[in-house]
């Protein structure tokens, strides 16, 4: 039995650490390649670093380069990003947790229509939106980017399923008798409760936010409206004509990724259950 278990217990550390190479060859390939020049990216080197460490000049030049136009792109993404990340994960906790709590008509058939909403690709409904906005006036803006992005039916559905789960209808009468209306019961209880639901909301609405190439493709024309993903891709473009565009691709896909690696490390902390454990009395 012993003998089982530790095999079961090696293949699973194997398989991880496969699946952490997989993940992490190619951070190591970017900050590889964002210490070299371009004439040193082609070389014999490869995965290995070239003897003239160029790292800090090339992000120089990208913090510079045309006006420093990657900080204006970086700005862009901190913004439809964050903003987005936050109001999405919002709704999604008022939506979840009203279908999860509430027993109202047409409650089943507005989660059924939130679970079609999940399967629908978002470059499906890229062309739609953007006829919808042009005749509003609000193609090529910010909020052609931002509007889009305050919706996560992924989200909704994964507050309703865990609020469902971890909200005990219990401290929900207690609220109610101690005078508190639904509203301080959904912000001061219900969002306290959901923190791991709305963490991972928000680390999935960041990431597909951030990473987000073909809606602000669709939707933008001016550079200066640009995420730092649409930025990235109009330099990889110019690499033909212009090869030092590598050192300023490299050097901007290594900035891009920092965000996401410190909002990883900062909130996975809120990554545990058990919030509320013990405080109802069987």
């Amino acid at each position: 039995m012993a003998g089982k278990r530790r095999s079961s217990t090696i293949i699973v550390t194997a398989i991880l650490a496969i699946v952490a190479l997989y993940f992490l060859v190619p951070v190591y390939w970017v900050f590889v390649a964002s210490t070299k020049s371009t004439e040193d990216l082609f070389s014999t080197y490869g995965f290995w670093f070239a003897p003239t460490f160029s790292l800090w000049e090339n992000l120089s030049q990208v913090l510079s380069y045309d006006g420093g136009v990657f900080v204006r792109w970086f700005l862009n993404s901190l913004l439809y990003a964050g903003v987005g990340g936050v109001i999405a994960t919002y709704f999604a906790a008022a939506g979840g947790y009203a279908l999860a709590k509430y027993d109202f008509k047409g409650r089943n058939f507005v989660f059924g229509t939130i679970l079609g909403g999940v399967l629908v690709p978002g470059t499906a409904t890229a062309l739609p939106l953007f006829l919808l906005f042009s005749q509003m006036g609000l193609a090529n803006t910010y909020w052609s980017v931002l509007l889009p992005s305050l919706v996560s039916p992924f989200g909704l559905f994964l507050c309703r399923i865990y609020a469902q789960a971890t909200v005990d209808n219990s401290l929900m009468e207690a609220a109610r008798i101690d005078g508190a209306s639904e509203l301080r019961i959904f912000h001061t209880l219900g969002l306290r409760i959901l923190t791991p639901a709305l963490v991972t909301v928000f680390l999935f609405q960041l990431v597909g936010i951030w990473n987000n190439y073909f809606l602000p493709l669709v939707m933008l024309s001016d550079t200066e409206l640009f995420p730092i993903t649409l930025g990235l891709n109009n330099w990889l473009s110019q690499v033909d004509r212009l090869p030092e565009f590598y050192e300023l691709t490299t050097g901007g896909v290594l900035l891009s990724v920092i965000p996401l690696g410190i909002a990883m490390i900062v909130l996975q902390r809120f990554w545990r259950g058990g919030l509320t454990e013990g405080s109802v009395k069987a």
